[in-house]
C-alpha cells in the first residue's frame, strides 16, 4: 500500500497561489523553457496569483550575463511578464541565488539545530570502497556512513584537516505526493541515500538551494518538467526537514508537464535543435501570440476541435490540472500554420508595423523608415498579410516595391511560357493607354489584351508580367503591384524583361 502524502502540504488555491520560474543563465533561452514559463504563467494568471521570476546562477563556469539578457529579452518578446522577481523585485529580494548565500546558511543553521542534517567526511573512494568490501553495487553510492559517527570520529577527521559536507538525513519512510497532472506517485523507502546539501567548504549545491529558494519565497505550486520528476523524492525529504525546521509551515504541490519530443523519434527535443532555438523562430518571423499559442498545445488545449486561440481565452481556460502526461510532439509545420493564422488575426497597422524589421534586416529599408516608405508599407501590408504564415516572408514578398532593378529568380525565369516576350510586349502596349492607373484599370486592360485578344489562360497570361514587375514566381497581387509601383515604374520593368529576354 502507497504511503500517504504529507497532510501538512499546501491547500493554496485562488489568489494564494504562487509559481516560480526559475531558470539558469546558460545558453540561450529554449522553446521548452518558454513553455514551461507559459504554463506557471498562465496557471497564476488563471487563478489570480503571482508568478515569481527568478535566477539560478551559482555555477559560475557556465553562468553568464548575457545569458540572463537573453532570457529578459525572451520574456519580454513573448510578452510574458511577472508579479515579483529580477528587474521588477519584491518582498523577498534578491532574486538572483548568486546574492542569497547568508539566507542558505542561515537555514543551514536551523537544520543544523533541527538534527535534520549531518556532517558527512566520506571521500568519494572511501564510499566506493566500503561497498566493495560489503558486496554492494557501486551505482547505489553513498552509504549513510556518517550519520552515526560519535564526537571523537568527527574530530579525528577534523583533525586530519577534513573539512565536512553537510548531507540531509532522509526519512526511513515512503515518501508520497499527488502529482498535478500525474495523479499519486509514491517514493518507497531506501530509494535513495542521505544526500549533499552542502559541499565541504560551505558551497551550497541545487538540491538544497532550489528547495529552500521556494520555501522562504513561499511558493504553492511548483510545475515544470517531467525530467526533474525524480529529483522529486529529495524535494520532498527536505520540505519536510524544512518544516519541522520551521524554516517553512507547508509543502508545496508538484506538477510535472510532458515532455517536448523532437519531430522525429522518440527523444526529448534537444537544445541544439533549430526548431528549439527561441531566438531563430523570431528570426523566421514567429510572432509571439502564435508561438505562445503552439507552444501551449504541447500538453494542453483549449477544447477537442480548436488549436488557435488568443491568450486571454487561454488564460481563462487554463487548469494545470488538464495538462496530459503523455510527450507531446514539436511540428514546426502545425506551428507555423497556427501562426499564420495569427498574423491573420493582426490589425492591419499593427501588422504592418512588425514587418519594418524584418524589412530592414533584408536591406530593403532603413531601420527608421522614411516617410515614404512607410506609405509604402502601409499599402503594401494587405496585399501580403492573408498569404504568409512568417514574418521573414515578407521581405521576399515585398522588396521588389524597394528595388530599382529586379532580380530574377531561377525558377521565375525557368516557368516563363515560350511566348512570354510577345506578352510582356503586349502588356506594355495594354498599359500605355491606360489613364487610370488603379488595379481595376491595369485587370480591365491586361484582361482585354492577354486574355481576351490573345486567347491565354489567366495563369499563363499574368505569369510574365509577374516576373517582370517582381522577379519572383509567386508575388502579392499583380494589379494592386502594378498600382503601388505606378504607370512609368511598371512599364519600365516590363520592357526590362523583354530586353532580358532578348
Amino acid at each position: 500500500m502507497s504511503a500517504t502524502p504529507d497532510p501538512r502540504t499546501t491547500t493554496a488555491s485562488g489568489a494564494d497561489v504562487r509559481v516560480r520560474f526559475c531558470p539558469s543563465p546558460t545558453g540561450l533561452p529554449h522553446v521548452g523553457l518558454i513553455r514551461t514559463v507559459l504554463f506557471n504563467w498562465a496557471y497564476a494568471r488563471h487563478n489570480g496569483g503571482k508568478l515569481v521570476f527568478r535566477i539560478e546562477d551559482t555555477d559560475a563556469a557556465r553562468d553568464s550575463e548575457e545569458s540572463y539578457q537573453q532570457l529578459l529579452d525572451a520574456l519580454r518578446w513573448m510578452n510574458i511578464d511577472w508579479d515579483e522577481g529580477v528587474e521588477v523585485g519584491g518582498p523577498h529580494a534578491p532574486y538572483r541565488q548568486s546574492q542569497r548565500h547568508e539566507l542558505y546558511r542561515e537555514v543551514l543553521d536551523k537544520l543544523v539545530a533541527a538534527g535534520a542534517v549531518y556532517e558527512s567526511y566520506s571521500t568519494a573512494e572511501e564510499i566506493d570502497a566500503r561497498n566493495e568490501a560489503n558486496g554492494r553495487a557501486k551505482q547505489l553510492g553513498y552509504d549513510n556512513f556518517d550519520r552515526d559517527l560519535t564526537d571523537e570520529q568527527r574530530a579525528a577527521f577534523r583533525a586530519e584537516g577534513r573539512q565536512p559536507a553537510w548531507r540531509l538525513r532522509v526519512p526511513d519512510h515512503d515518501l508520497s505526493y499527488v502529482d498535478l497532472i500525474r495523479g499519486e506517485v509514491t517514493f518507497p523507502a531506501g530509494s535513495f541515500p542521505d544526500f549533499v546539501l552542502v559541499r565541504a567548504g560551505g558551497v551550497p549545491l541545487y538540491p538544497f538551494v532550489n528547495p529552500v529558494d521556494d520555501a522562504l519565497m513561499g511558493i504553492t505550486h511548483v510545475i515544470r518538467g517531467e525530467d526533474l520528476m525524480p529529483s522529486t523524492a529529495r524535494q520532498l525529504a527536505l520540505y519536510s526537514a524544512l518544516v519541522d525546521a520551521g524554516v517553512t509551515t507547508f509543502i508545496p504541490r508538484f506538477g510535472h508537464m510532458p515532455l517536448v519530443l523532437g519531430e522525429t523519434g522518440n527523444k526529448k527535443l534537444s537544445k541544439r535543435d533549430p526548431q528549439a532555438d527561441l531566438f531563430l523562430q523570431r528570426e523566421k518571423g514567429f510572432i509571439h501570440e502564435g508561438l505562445l499559442n503552439y507552444l501551449s498545445l504541447l500538453g494542453w488545449s483549449l477544447a477537442s476541435d480548436r488549436d488557435v486561440f488568443s491568450l486571454d481565452e487561454m488564460i481563462a481556460a487554463f487548469d494545470i490540472a488538464d495538462v496530459n502526461p503523455n510527450p507531446a510532439r514539436f511540428d514546426q509545420k502545425k506551428a507555423e500554420a497556427i501562426n499564420g493564422d495569427h498574423i491573420r488575426m493582426l490589425d492591419a497597422d499593427d501588422f504592418a508595423s512588425r514587418i519594418v524589421p524584418y524589412l530592414a534586416g533584408a536591406g530593403f529599408i532603413a531601420e527608421e523608415p522614411s516617410a515614404e516608405h512607410r506609405a509604402i508599407i502601409a499599402q503594401a501590408a494587405p496585399l501580403v498579410q492573408e498569404r504568409v504564415q512568417l514574418l521573414g516572408e515578407v521581405p521576399g514578398m515585398l522588396g521588389f516595391l524597394f528595388v530599382s532593378d529586379v532580380e530574377y529568380a531561377d525558377d521565375a525565369m525557368k516557368g516563363l511560357p515560350a511566348n512570354a516576350a510577345d506578352v510582356l510586349t503586349a502588356s506594355v502596349h495594354a498599359l500605355e493607354g491606360v489613364d487610370d492607373f488603379t488595379a481595376a484599370g491595369v485587370q480591365q486592360a491586361l484582361s482585354t489584351a492577354l486574355v481576351d485578344e490573345l486567347g491565354l489562360k489567366p495563369r499563363v497570361a499574368y505569369g510574365p508580367p509577374r516576373v517582370a514587375l517582381t522577379g519572383r514566381r509567386v508575388s502579392p497581387p499583380l494589379f494592386e503591384s502594378m498600382e503601388l509601383l505606378g504607370k512609368d515604374e511598371s512599364l519600365r520593368r516590363l520592357t526590362a524583361l523583354v530586353a532580358h529576354l532578348s
